[in-house]
């Protein structure tokens, strides 16, 4: 039987982080979209005014994986939530439990800060994760569409004018 830990990471561990980072976006064939760098993680997780955490995830002492979580909020529900952002476990520690000694940790601890939802994003195609997330009774959100605005248009939209018109209104 492995000892499987789980421990809050630290600024240390930004290298290691980056790393999984990398294999993460390999698996998911989007390697050439990460812009992270060792630095940006350092100083955007691990920088005093950061709302963001890491946890990393050893088994027998040798690092495997690592979780990425923030806190969101739910208005209906009128109460935090955690959103987990990244959660990788490299493929040949896979099946000895750390994805799931992970989302239980987070899982408690959303029940410890009293958290209405624990919630996450998973690619459709990642047949995997999805089963094991069910497994575990996560069901998926499918009324939902994310909406994403990121680089130049980002940027574009921030700089735009307002036009004062109501079709733009929520």
């Amino acid at each position: 039987m492995s000892d499987i830990q789980i421990r809050k990471a630290t600024a240390e561990d930004a290298p290691l982080i980056f790393q999984f980072i990398k294999e993460l976006a390999v698996y998911e064939k989007m390697e050439s979209d990460v812009v992270a760098t060792v630095e940006s993680i350092t100083g955007s997780i691990f920088s005093p005014e950061s709302t963001t955490h890491s946890l990393i995830c050893t088994v027998d002492g040798e690092p495997v994986g690592y979780a990425v979580y923030f806190f969101n909020y739910s208005t209906w529900l009128g109460k935090h939530g955690i959103y987990l952002e990244d959660l990788y476990i490299t493929p040949k520690f896979r099946h000895l439990g750390a994805g799931r000694k992970i989302l239980k940790y987070l899982a408690a601890y959303a029940v410890e800060k009293g958290c209405g939802r624990f919630e996450w994003a998973v690619l459709d195609w990642n047949e995997p994760a999805i089963q094991f997330y069910r497994s575990v009774g996560a069901t998926s959100q499918d009324e939902w569409v994310i909406y994403r605005l990121t680089g130049q248009a980002l940027h574009d939209f921030a700089a735009s004018e307002t036009t004062g018109n109501n079709s733009d209104k929520e």
